[in-house]
């Protein structure tokens, strides 16, 4: 049964999809939008349940597409329980579970298994995507059609980058028959060899072995050749560098079918916090230069950058505990994303609607989901925050199992105040 009628009133409604803002309200029944704008007010919307926004801020639920999620395997790290409820508290209603489980989801059979678990005890949407090949070995491909008919939204070797071209290619071809989007994280693995951090003078300080950010865009500029080559959907999962925008650029300018993503950590951190060797900011693809994230900030604003995803890499103690070079990549992020994309907001680098976009609308079309906009019919998947009320991160209260978050301590503004998910409030 679908839950009773909800009307959120007083509202500044976002719909990132047109780039408008207006005051009103959303009246939700039945797991949808059943009318939106200033005429739903709390005397028309009968016997629903009001819930006044006092001005605060109305959008689409957010879309995170690259989520890592410990089960099955490592449910030590997180669960799908505890990854969903970081969302919902976050304002992320549809997450994309990375394939780097244990078994790793290279079988229908795990797909199964992963949204069977999602449809118990998950409190928001949780989408599978399939690996590229078996065992995420890049060796041979996945069985793309069992995988797509069990449900898989894309395929991807989530943090392992394919080395051999022509295995890539028949990824790329299998993907392009089947309609299936291909998500690859792109990285010269011989090229970035033992480093651990971004390559320059701080990596020469500090003594760390640095990953040069042409490990980055060589891997992409191959990809883009087999992309041309292929003429199959591609997403470049994490763009870091400014090298890599130009590699996007030119494919763009020749009507290759190319889409990028970014994570947030690039975009409001650099290089520069690892400070002492702080290894919860140890990450694949490593911190770069303040240059690269301003680069990438101009991008995302100009609309080159097509998606911003928190990449929530839980890691628990023992593994992030450890010597810089000896730790494990990754940071939790689906609880900070929105307080931390807002950082740029309030800066006056990139607009609101602008970021909302790329959290929302851009991850919908590219994964093809009814979600993402404002708009009538369309899904009840919200959420409401006060874009401005200010806060500092506790990790100890966050909702994932592991603590490994950048923003330990840091001060943010924007909290989410509700999320709902098909009608239905799922955080508030």
């Amino acid at each position: 049964m679908h839950p009773a009628p909800i009307a959120l009133i007083n509202a500044r409604l976002v719909d990132p999809a047109t780039g408008l803002e207006t005051r009103g309200g959303v009246l939700v029944g039945d797991a949808i939008i059943k009318d939106i704008g200033a005429g739903v007010t709390a005397a028309n919307v009968g016997d629903a349940r009001i819930i006044d926004c006092a001005g605060d801020v109305v959008s689409p639920g957010l879309i995170d597409m690259r989520v890592f999620v410990g089960e099955p395997g490592a449910e030590h790290r997180e669960t799908i329980a505890s990854a969903s409820a970081a969302a919902a508290a976050g304002g992320v209603t549809t997450i994309v579970a990375m394939p780097d489980t244990n078994p790793p989801i290279d079988d229908p059979a795990v797909v199964d298994f992963l949204q069977r678990r999602a449809r118990d005890t998950a409190k928001v949407r949780v989408l599978p995507s399939a690996a590229l090949t078996k065992r995420l070995e890049g060796k041979e491909i996945a069985e793309f059609g069992l995988l797509r008919e069990a449900g898989a939204v894309a395929f991807t070797d989530g943090f392992h980058s394919i080395r051999n071209s022509q295995v890539m290619r028949r990824a790329m071809t299998y993907a392009r028959d089947f309609d299936a989007l291909v998500m690859h994280y792109a990285e010269d693995r011989d090229l970035a060899g033992s480093g651990v951090m971004n390559e320059g003078e701080l990596a020469s300080r500090l003594g760390l072995g640095g990953i040069p950010a042409e490990a980055e865009a060589m891997a992409l500029d191959r990809d883009m050749r087999l992309v041309n080559m292929v003429r199959g959907r591609y997403h470049a999962a994490l763009i870091s560098t400014r090298i890599s925008l130009d590699v996007i650029a030119r494919a763009r300018a020749v009507g290759l079918p190319v889409t990028c993503g970014v994570s947030i950590n690039h975009l409001t951190l650099n290089e520069n916090d690892i400070g002492e060797y702080r290894t919860f900011f140890k990450l694949a693809p490593p911190l770069r230069h303040e240059d690269d994230r301003r680069a990438l900030v101009e991008a995302l604003a100009a609309g080159l950058i097509d998606v911003i995803v928190s990449d929530h890499n839980p890691q628990d103690v023992e593994t992030k505990r450890l010597p810089f070079g000896e730790a494990e990549n990754g940071a939790i992020g689906l609880e900070t994303i929105l307080a931390a994309g807002l950082r740029l907001v309030h800066s006056g680098d990139v607009t609101l609607p602008r970021l909302l976009a790329a959290m929302t609308i851009r991850p919908a079309e590219i994964l093809r989901l009814p979600q993402g906009r404002l708009d009538k019919g369309a899904p009840a998947d919200l959420i409401r925050f006060d874009p401005d009320e200010p806060y500092v991160v506790d990790a100890a209260a966050l909702h994932s199992r592991s603590k490994n978050t950048p923003f330990e301590d840091a001060r943010m503004q924007g909290r989410v105040k509700l999320t709902m998910v098909a009608g239905a409030i799922v955080h508030e």
